[in-house]
């Protein structure tokens, strides 16, 4: 990751060195100073260690020890009197204590807001400077002089509780509420465009909200169809209607090899008139560039009924994906203990080498479940739940996720052979109350499995 970083740090140091050399430069009568090169070399800094702080905030606090003896290249140009000289900074060495602040932490990627850092202490600053091949060090008091000032412009400006304010992302947009419920009923399409060689093909819609990272939904596939039908109901949760979008794409579903696309096309939530059921006709599309003459070939269209219904004021809820949302648990369920609720979603792009028939097999505490078996399918849907009653939470327990093939031909060499597994630690389910991934298979080439997973206590 270190070329990344470089190229944002050195991107953030432009920015901070500007507004500081604008303001020094005239005390000099010095033109301009101007960064001509400026990389930080292939060697990354080092942690020597780390203190991380507890608060009752939302935030992170974390002080690193941080050491850096690179290989950098910068080079300076400065015009003075009429005159240019170009300055090399060589043998650069950082050593500084930063505190690293982030908040505040949010429930969505990438988990917080904001980076402040500051410095609890001056930063301890060693380099030469060579100019026309000379080493401008050497001039007597002259490093003194120079590694002073720039410990006292650093320390100024970011010596605590002074700190650097990094924007991430817009905490009112991570944090908005819910305001409306949209549902959606994919009713059928019409005149669809033959995808596969051999015979039909086999359509199926995905619909995803713009702004939100869930797992886009979908309806069921209907094998050699290209009028199929489905009258297959969603809905979504609504967080701006004025800026989301429902993503609509077709696709036809293969059993080897990736899905091709068949059309696509946008609902902007504030074309709909809240609380009016609206059906709609849609053409697909290749893309959304209204300049694309790709756009006029015609790839049949979808038909949909979709009603946004905002909250009244007394409906809002405060966080509708909020842990204390979670089912308490049952009545008799042991004090101290709880339920672990396991639910296997689904998987996508999984391949046997001989047969794929998949069901899920879970390893919990020596005792085994498994989920349905689904014929024929790469991306399965199971929406199976299990439950485990437990008398103390499973912290430091895992469950083992494996998906499986089998084959009940007769004669076959190969009647069961494994998808890929995972291994899930549920102690991130204690501690959030729920959690609802995607999580890579091992020994898969692409396959991938949603498992949501929840812990459920009688208080």
């Amino acid at each position: 990751m270190w070329p990344y970083l470089d190229t944002a740090i050195c991107t953030t140091a432009k920015n901070i060195a500007k507004p500081i050399i604008a303001e020094q430069i005239p005390k000099y009568k010095i033109q301009s100073v101007e960064f001509e090169t400026l990389t930080l070399g292939t060697l990354p800094p080092t942690f020597q260690g780390m203190k991380v702080y507890v608060t009752d905030e939302k935030e992170l606090i974390m002080e690193p020890s941080f050491k850096w003896a690179g290989n950098p290249n910068i080079t300076i140009a400065v015009k003075a009197f009429g005159l240019k000289a170009t300055v090399q900074v060589v043998d650069l060495q950082v050593f500084a204590v930063p505190r690293i602040t982030l908040k505040p932490l949010l429930s969505v990627f990438p988990c917080f807001a904001n980076i402040y850092v500051s410095l609890m202490d001056k930063p301890h600053v060693d380099f030469g400077l060579k100019l026309l091949g000379g080493d401008v060090m050497a001039i007597p008091g002259f490093y003194r002089v120079v590694q002073e000032l720039i410990k006292d412009q650093v320390a100024n400006m970011y010596l605590w509780p002074k700190a650097l304010e990094v924007q991430i992302m817009d905490p009112t947009q991570a944090m908005k509420k819910p305001v409306g419920i949209l549902d959606v009923k994919v009713l059928r399409a019409m005149k669809l465009k033959k995808k596969d060689l051999l015979g039909k093909s086999d359509p199926y819609v995905k619909l995803k909200l713009t702004e939100e990272k869930l797992t886009a939904k979908r309806t069921t596939v209907k094998h050699s169809n290209l009028n199929p039908e489905w009258n297959e109901e969603f809905n979504f949760v609504v967080k701006d209607p004025n800026t989301q979008a429902l993503e609509i794409d077709v696709y036809d579903w293969e059993q080897v090899g990736t899905h091709d696309e068949m059309g696509m096309n946008v609902v902007p939530l504030k074309d709909l008139t809240p609380d009016e059921p609206k059906v709609l006709t849609l053409d697909l599309l290749k893309n959304m560039n209204p300049n694309d003459p790709q756009n006029e070939k015609s790839r049949g269209q979808l038909v949909m009924e979709v009603s946004y219904k905002p909250f009244k004021e007394d409906e809002i809820p405060n966080d509708i994906e909020d842990s204390s949302m979670i089912q308490k648990a049952p009545e008799g369920t042991p004090a101290g203990g709880g339920l672990l609720v396991v639910i296997v979603h689904e998987a996508e792009d999984i391949e046997g080498k001989y047969h794929t028939n998949p069901h899920v097999r879970l390893l919990f505490r020596g005792e085994e479940r498994k989920t349905k078996r689904l014929k024929k399918s790469r991306d399965p849907k199971w929406e199976d739940e299990f439950q485990y009653t437990l008398d103390e939470p499973p912290t430091n327990d895992k469950i083992h996720v494996e998906v499986v093939s089998t084959s009940s031909r007769m004669g076959l060499l190969h009647p069961k052979e494994s998808l890929g597994y995972v291994t899930i630690s549920l102690a991130d389910v204690v501690n959030n109350r729920r959690i609802n991934e995607k999580y890579h298979l091992i020994d898969s080439k692409n396959g991938r499995i949603q498992i949501e997973m929840q812990w459920r206590t009688s208080s």
